[in-house]
């Protein structure tokens, strides 16, 4: 089991395979626009308080969709919560840090109001995470709901990229989940644009003499100080989803070495520098590869359920 210190963190829609059924099966834009109309902007609201009061709540929400959907797929597994009897999914040591539940607790909560057993908890994730990447600067952009909730959460299940995972092992990780390598780098080191990690994740980075010299004496002198410091993935614009964390690899001050290695793989460097050079492209691409990851192994009808609660199977 691999560990993940930070979120991976992560317009157009992509027919995946994972969800290209007979067409009453697919997900889709507006899926609810009958069911539940004020679906979508429940959702919005709930995260724009949030958000008001605490806007790291972006950063919470693209590890949360990540980290549920790069295990059983899409489908809000991540949100079970373990019993004495059952672990689940949160029982993992990548997930411990995971937050930002009570966001879609508290959506779930007005939905059932409002329209009962209609709108799935993986949709809410979905919407949710959508909304607050456009509360922090970020792009905006549709996705496609219809989504189902799963029947499983299994702790041994998760397995995800650590700080400094390679790049073609990433590359080998993505490409399972039908996402290539463009995707991979905006997923990963544009998820990095916003949140932080701690020291004890990042003692290699300190120590490769090839970091940018006064980023180098920065960290060394914040990570001296007791209760394992954290630190901001993105040093420029750490509450805002753009491209400054390119730059930033670009010039040799990534803070995990798997963002790092990026702007030095011949696989990935060409995409670090177009991200870095141009934030329009950086937000584009950001927006597409986020829609497309949230249609990794989707369940749509019979296959899952609409949780009345998204800590607990029906």
């Amino acid at each position: 089991m691999r560990s993940i210190p930070a979120l991976f963190v992560l317009f157009c829609l992509l027919v995946h395979p994972t969800f290209a059924r007979r067409p009453s099966e697919r997900i889709r834009l507006g899926f609810y626009r009958r069911s539940c109309p004020r679906a979508e902007s429940i959702v919005a609201n709930v995260v724009a308080k949030h958000f008001r009061s605490d806007n790291t709540v972006t950063a919470a929400l693209v590890r949360m969709q990540f980290h549920d959907c790069f295990v059983r797929g899409c489908d809000a597994s991540l949100l079970i919560d373990p019993t004495p009897e059952r672990q689940s999914e949160k029982s993992a040591v990548p997930n411990a840090s995971v937050r930002g539940y009570e966001i879609i607790d508290e959506a779930k909560k007005l939905l059932e109001a409002a329209c009962a057993r209609t709108v799935s908890c993986a949709d809410i994730v979905t919407l949710a995470t959508r909304d607050s990447v456009a509360l922090a600067g970020g792009p905006r952009f549709l996705v496609p709901t219809g989504r189902r909730d799963g029947l499983l959460s299994n702790p041994d299940d998760v397995e995800l990229p650590g700080p400094a995972f390679p790049v073609a092992n990433s590359i080998e990780l993505f490409a399972a989940h039908g996402l290539n390598t463009e995707d991979m780098v905006t997923l990963i080191a544009g998820g990095h644009s916003v949140g932080v990690t701690h020291c004890s994740f990042i003692r290699n980075r300190i120590n490769d003499p090839a970091m940018n010299r006064t980023l180098n004496a920065r960290l060394r002198d914040i990570c001296r100080a007791p209760n394992d410091p954290s630190v901001f993935l993105d040093q420029g614009t750490p509450f805002t989803v753009d491209n400054v964390i390119f730059r930033e690899i670009e010039a040799q001050r990534g803070i995990l070495k798997i963002d790092q290695n990026m702007g030095l793989d011949n696989s990935t460097r060409e995409t670090v520098s177009t991200f870095a050079s141009n934030n329009k492209i950086f937000r584009r691409r950001f927006a597409k590869a986020m829609v497309k990851m949230g249609t990794i192994r989707v369940l749509t009808e019979r296959l899952g359920e609409i949780r009345r609660n998204c800590r607990v199977f029906n």
